[in-house]
């Protein structure tokens, strides 16, 4: 599915950009038995319902012509929001010291879920401070990497 986000990605970010935001991220995924592209943007101060429609609507134009995609699917933009998932490098360099959730496929230390200030990312690994203990979570044990927004 990777070609599939690379197209879309390619697509989307001068679309993105002209409505004042940011591409956060581009996923093609299964859920339920039915096709769905999600298109992730942000923008200082947050994203609004008229910024979203303001990607949405050039971009499903855009996606008719191009056609990247066979057979149908659901298209969707929406904010990254509070609690974005981080996958890229760029996303962990911008939250250097923010608190962070990594959740695990299998328990660590008796648990899957670990929160702390994200310290490092290095080739997939992710390195949290952990009430003041150093954790390093390697690549393959991570399922999900997440800001932590406290309420």
């Amino acid at each position: 599915m990777a070609k599939v986000t690379d197209a879309v990605t390619a697509l989307a970010l001068p679309v993105v950009e002209r409505a004042g935001c940011t591409l956060w991220d581009v996923e093609y995924v299964k859920e339920a038995g039915t096709w769905f592209l999600r298109v992730y943007i942000d923008k200082a101060g947050g994203v609004s319902i008229d910024d979203c429609e303001a990607v949405s609507r050039p971009l499903s134009d855009l996606l008719d012509e191009a056609d990247p995609i066979e057979g149908s699917y659901t298209f969707e933009v929406s904010s990254a929001g509070a609690d974005r998932p981080l996958k890229k490098p760029e996303h962990f360099a911008e939250f250097q010291g923010e608190e962070v959730e990594v959740k695990l496929y299998r328990p660590r230390e008796g648990r899957k879920e670990f929160v702390g200030a994200l310290k490092g990312y290095e080739d997939g690994n992710v390195t949290l401070d952990v009430n003041g203990e150093e954790a390093v979570f390697t690549k393959q044990e991570i399922a999900l990497v997440r800001l932590y927004p406290r309420v």
